[in-house]
């Protein structure tokens, strides 16, 4: 594109991207003060024209083209035209900033001290991936005083456009924190990342696990009985029925945490989604499948070794798998057994507290730091009424049986 064709100002990306070198450097104008350059030789960059404390016009260079966008240079044209109207003469100010850091080198000084923090792996592992796959490639090799919002902006939409909003959440919460470390070292005056969250798509409603109500579960509990899945599988696929756990933590149940005798597992912190321990007892009918299981798996690691590499716990897919075989796809799922129970619990009334710790979920605020209450014997007690009347329900027995099942409110 000719430059005697530009038809507007500011110039439109189009015009930026396909603007034909000439055999001598030009500068066209795209807003006040600010010029878009090409040289001879192809390259492209934004320059400055401004006047110093002096009196003297002078030029200052903002960057290449397409590093820096026309959006990014209007941004940093504005800002800096600002400074010289108060006075600062921008050639000290440029020379000043050439010792600012590199964003990555700031981004690599906030995970360090994160890193120090005691956070628990799982999230620094989640800074890590965010680091590396998301924020550096985009912002890593920038002066961290010229990043701009639209640079953040795109980092958050990048993010947003897989389906990962609850990643781009925490990574609109990382930047702020990058951003403010970097204020605070003086390496900038404002935070280009404190705005995201008002451009930021909203997620869609939650999907909630596909889960069986109580008039489902006999006809699915016999299903189960005949189940033709491997023996390795059902038994897992009862654990999750009787303790209502995640199918994630059955998966990684490791024999060590198993004491058959007191019909209690432990679950170490460092597997939990809340990084808090958990110790679930086991319903004499999961005892007994558990004392099987033990004849067959007991010389590995895990309750359920992997059928091709016993090294390794059974596939994130087998549980899901062999509910679709007994024709349950899209009716349930092994993590719907957590709603089921939570459904079926609190429907026949048991407490709100002894449910949710079975569950493994943590109240919020300052109620759920310092309520550290196990309630083993009464979750010892409801799952073991759960079991019972599962069984009833397959047996068919459950509602001669009524009254055996009423629940006294345990304290």
């Amino acid at each position: 594109m000719k430059r005697s064709q530009i038809k507007r100002r500011p110039l439109a990306d189009t015009v930026l991207d396909n603007l034909e070198p000439e055999s001598k450097d030009y500068r066209e104008k795209d807003s006040p003060g600010l010029y878009f350059r090409v040289k001879s030789n192809g390259t492209k960059s934004w320059n400055l024209r401004y006047k110093r404390p002096n009196g003297k016009w002078a030029w200052l260079g903002l960057g290449s083209y397409p590093n820096v966008s026309g959006e990014a240079a209007r941004e940093k044209a504005y800002a800096l035209q600002k400074k010289a109207a108060s006075g600062v003469d921008l050639k000290e100010y440029s020379e000043g900033k050439r010792s600012k850091p590199l964003f990555r080198e700031v981004a690599e000084d906030w995970y360090r001290r994160k890193s120090g923090d005691d956070l628990a792996p799982k999230t620094l592992r989640l800074m890590r991936d965010a680091l590396d796959n998301d924020i550096l490639p985009i912002l890593g090799d920038y002066k961290i005083d010229i990043v701009t919002r639209a640079q953040c902006t795109k980092v958050q939409s990048r993010i947003e456009e897989r389906k990962a909003f609850e990643i781009a959440k925490k990574v609109r919460t990382w930047l702020n924190q990058i951003f403010k470390l970097a204020i605070a070292h003086g390496h900038r005056e404002f935070n280009p990342a404190g705005e995201l969250g008002e451009v930021a798509r909203k997620a869609p409603p939650t999907k909630h696990h596909p889960f069986l109500l109580e008039p489902e579960l006999p006809a699915f509990l016999n299903s189960l009985h005949r189940s033709n899945s491997t023996f390795n599988t059902r038994v897992g696929l009862w654990m999750l029925l009787l303790t209502a756990s995640r199918p994630g933590m059955v998966r990684h149940a490791e024999w060590p945490e198993i004491d058959l005798d007191e019909a209690l597992w432990t679950i170490p912190g460092t597997k939990m989604k809340k990084d808090l321990d958990i110790v679930i007892s086991l319903p004499t009918q999961l005892v007994r499948w558990l004392e099987l299981l033990s004849d067959v798996t007991g010389h590995c690691r895990w309750l359920f070794p992997g059928s091709r590499d016993p090294r390794r716990p059974i596939s994130h897919t087998s549980f899901n798998m062999a509910l679709n075989l007994m024709g349950y796809k899209g009716k349930l799922v092994g993590h719907g057994a957590r709603h089921t129970a939570s459904t079926l619990l609190r429907d026949h009334g048991w407490r709100k507290d002894f449910v949710e710790r079975q569950l493994a979920h943590v109240e919020g605020g300052v109620s759920g730091v310092y309520n550290k209450a196990e309630y083993l014997r009464q979750r010892r007690q409801m799952m073991q009424w759960y079991a019972d009347y599962l069984h009833a329900l397959a047996d068919g027995t459950a509602e001669e049986k009524q009254g055996d099942f009423s629940v006294r409110i345990l304290r």
